[in-house]
């Protein structure tokens, strides 16, 4: 494993990438030397932090704004949304993943199987109504109401059933969150996850009654999106502080449906897989956002790509998927 090293002047700097490298025996140097070569001839890549042991071992910006600036991470914001929903749970201003969904929000009863859905459906996917995302974004957030959009939608399979990747049932997430804890989405970012992180979180997009936008648009400097990979690792620790519940990161990476793009299990807010053998979560936004943890190696892997760009399960995103498999055999 490798020593829990802060870069310094010794760190190595790798071409015109502002790349730095920590210290270690000759051969992995060579092997991460030449995995920050890979990710920086990436030309859709802005950014990579990898971090191991709670240290970070390597960190480069070959093109964007930079490691430190913060960083469009388009439905890597589901991910946090899941870590804050967990967080809201803990302090009891929900009861639980099977908590019907519409009463939480004030509405009346469907009638039909949508009164059936809960907390738990939404966070993995699985709502039964149709999707949101794809062909179908721009109907949703060209409407008057986001929130009532998403839940008069077909049910074109039963709460709980298939996978049905949607942003839109992660935009009715954060609005019961926010009602549940009485405060914007964004202060509930900034609190639960910002300041005992020491993270910089933005405001982001609303929709027309002026809810934060759920699932989408958040953003976070590269090496910020490394510490929420860190904590996570520790068990929803930072710096002594217990951030995230460790029995709710647990509960997280149980699989509960499969992508039909990817193959990849799903659980709640976290796409579960193998990297280099071991097993991995992780994290995926629009154009090649990635948060990557792998417990087994106690290593973070943060990827910030240009957000304008597409980033297909046979294109780009293969190929980060390859870029995170060399990174996991480097620091193995």
């Amino acid at each position: 494993m490798l020593g829990r090293h802060r870069p310094g002047r010794r760190d190595v700097l790798v071409g015109t990438a502002a790349c730095l490298i920590a210290p270690r025996l000759k051969a992995q140097g060579d092997v991460l030397v030449d995995v920050a070569a890979r990710a920086s001839g990436m030309e859709q890549l802005h950014a990579l932090v990898v971090s191991q042991g709670g240290a970070e071992v390597m960190a480069l910006a070959p093109r964007g704004p930079g490691l430190e600036r913060t960083a469009n991470l388009k439905s890597v914001s589901k991910t946090l949304l899941a870590l804050m929903t967990g967080i809201a749970i803990e302090r009891d201003f929900l009861d639980g993943v099977d908590q019907p969904v519409l009463p939480l929000l004030g509405r009346a009863p469907a009638g039909d199987a949508l009164d059936d859905l809960t907390l738990g459906h939404l966070l993995s996917m699985r709502t039964g109504l149709e999707r949101t995302s794809g062909a179908g974004y721009g109907a949703w957030i060209a409407s008057d109401d986001w929130v009532d959009y998403v839940l008069t939608r077909d049910l074109v399979d039963r709460p709980g059933g298939r996978f049905l990747y949607s942003t839109g049932g992660w935009h009715v997430l954060g609005a019961v969150l926010a009602r549940a804890a009485g405060r914007d989405l964004h202060t509930l970012a900034r609190d639960w996850l910002g300041a005992p992180l020491g993270l910089d979180v933005p405001a982001w997009v609303r929709d027309p009654q002026g809810r934060l936008l759920g699932g989408n648009e958040m953003a976070l400097s590269p090496r910020g999106l490394s510490r929420v990979g860190q904590m996570v690792l520790a068990g929803g620790t930072w710096q002594g502080t217990q951030v995230v519940p460790a029995a709710w990161i647990a509960a997280s990476w149980v699989p509960r449906a499969r992508s039909p793009f990817s193959g990849d299990a799903y659980g709640y807010g976290w796409f579960l897989t193998r990297v280099a053998g071991q097993e991995a979560a992780y994290a995926r936004g629009y154009g090649g956002q990635m948060l990557v943890v792998i417990p087994t190696l106690d290593a973070a892997i943060a990827i910030t790509s240009n957000p304008t760009l597409p980033a297909r399960s046979g294109g780009y995103f293969s190929e980060l998927r390859e870029l995170v498999d060399a990174i996991a055999v480097a620091v193995a």
